[in-house]
């Protein structure tokens, strides 16, 4: 079964379009390499995590900033279906 990938946000923070977008980019990207992408409104603020299949894949508070969309899709590619191309979006 493809992997989910779910987005953990603060909602009084005002994170949900932040991540929502991340979820066009995370689909349209990877629309053959995951199941799905979901939204989860946190309970606690600030939150800001990204999770594959449940397992931590980004959390801001630990990295002091949030992912950059081309450094998130590189996470996702490495957890999800390493040998594929990102293009313009690859490491140089």
């Amino acid at each position: 079964m493809k992997p989910t990938v779910t987005i953990e946000y603060c909602p009084k923070c005002g994170w949900l379009m932040r991540a929502a977008w991340m979820a066009q980019e995370l689909l349209t990207t990877f629309a053959d390499d995951i199941r799905s992408v979901s939204l989860q409104p946190s309970e606690i603020g600030g939150s800001y995590i990204i999770y594959v299949d449940g397992e931590i894949l980004f959390n801001r508070k630990d990295a002091g900033h949030f992912p950059e969309i081309k450094e998130l899709k590189q996470l996702v590619r490495d957890k999800v279906n390493p040998g594929k191309s990102l293009g313009h979006s690859d490491r140089k």
